[in-house]
């Protein structure tokens, strides 16, 4: 059980979260969504491919070289590429109970290190950058990379242009994310959502 401050309060809520966080699982999560954003696009032309003439290059015998064919054999300069990249899907399956338990975790490790907020308001922020970086200094959270979750689309717009401060709607936190930045500030509203996930892996529930 752990409990988050809410920013501008002196309230705390308290939240179901795993008590061990396992590095394993966090790597196995953060690595099936790398992949999965992987385009998969790198290709090499093969000896079929490229452009070069089919016709043999010179007599088989009696020439006392090398035998070859043609100039695209991959020994020559420009010519194919063996077993070289070739367009493909690096996607895989991860089982959704190790996803949700990632997350978990992954809330568990800031919230174990004091650095997990929730707010119930973005007081004084109407979408401009200015009015933003005034809300972090008066929660002491500048010069911090934040993991701003939020569906009010004022404060999403006011946030997205500080290079340290990376904006997510709330069905869209995970665990790559979370780890990147070393804050996460979340709307409480957004919070009941993200603890019935959480709850649910705890239980064992696919």
């Amino acid at each position: 059980m752990y409990n988050l401050p809410v920013l501008g309060s002196n309230k705390t809520v308290e939240a179901t979260l795993p008590e061990k966080v396992n590095s394993h699982v966090l790597y196995e999560v953060v690595r099936w969504q790398l992949a999965s954003r992987r385009r998969g696009t790198a290709a090499t032309k093969t000896r079929g491919m490229v452009n070069f003439t089919t016709k043999k290059m010179y007599g088989q015998k009696h020439t006392g070289r090398a035998r070859h064919g043609d100039y695209g054999a991959p020994i020559f300069v420009g010519g194919g590429t063996v077993f070289g990249p070739q367009p493909r899907d690096y996607s895989y399956t991860l089982p959704k109970k190790v996803r949700k338990l990632g997350l978990g975790m992954a809330l568990a490790d800031r919230a174990r290190e004091g650095k997990l907020f929730l707010a119930e308001d973005f007081k004084g922020v109407n979408g401009k950058t200015k009015e933003f970086v005034a809300w972090l200094k008066a929660h002491n959270l500048e010069g911090h990379t934040i993991l701003l979750v939020t569906s009010d689309e004022k404060v999403a717009r006011a946030a997205r242009n500080l290079p340290r401060v990376r904006v997510l709607a709330p069905e869209g936190l995970n665990v790559y994310d979370i780890m990147r930045q070393e804050a996460l500030v979340m709307e409480a509203s957004a919070w009941e959502g993200v603890q019935a996930r959480v709850s649910r892996s705890e239980r064992g529930e696919a």
